[in-house]
């Protein structure tokens, strides 16, 4: 069964409040199966436009992923990112 996985590109507009947010989601999406693959870090934007940060998040499955980022626990959290980052998130599943 393909992994899935939880992508996201962020560019943090609030770098004093957005810490809380990786604090506190970090115990949810791990007790829901995350292993974060990348999370931050170097990085260089070799085409195209996006954020400054990015995560990828991998999950048993693609179901995992998504039910993950759809847990009522983890969407209270996010709302810490939505006040304090500009984010595109996906959900993709994996090719194995």
């Amino acid at each position: 069964m393909p992994k899935g996985y939880i992508i996201g590109h962020i560019k943090v507009t609030d770098p004093e409040a957005y810490p809380e947010y990786v604090r506190r989601d970090t115990p949810i999406l791990e007790r829901l199966g995350a292993k974060f693959v990348v999370r931050g870090g170097r990085n260089e934007i070799c085409e195209g436009d996006c954020g400054d940060r990015h995560v990828v998040i991998e999950f048993p499955s693609y179901e995992e992923a998504l039910a993950a980022y759809n847990d009522p626990d983890y969407q209270e959290v996010a709302e810490i990112r939505r006040n304090a980052a500009e984010s595109i998130i996906l959900v993709v599943e994996g090719t194995e």
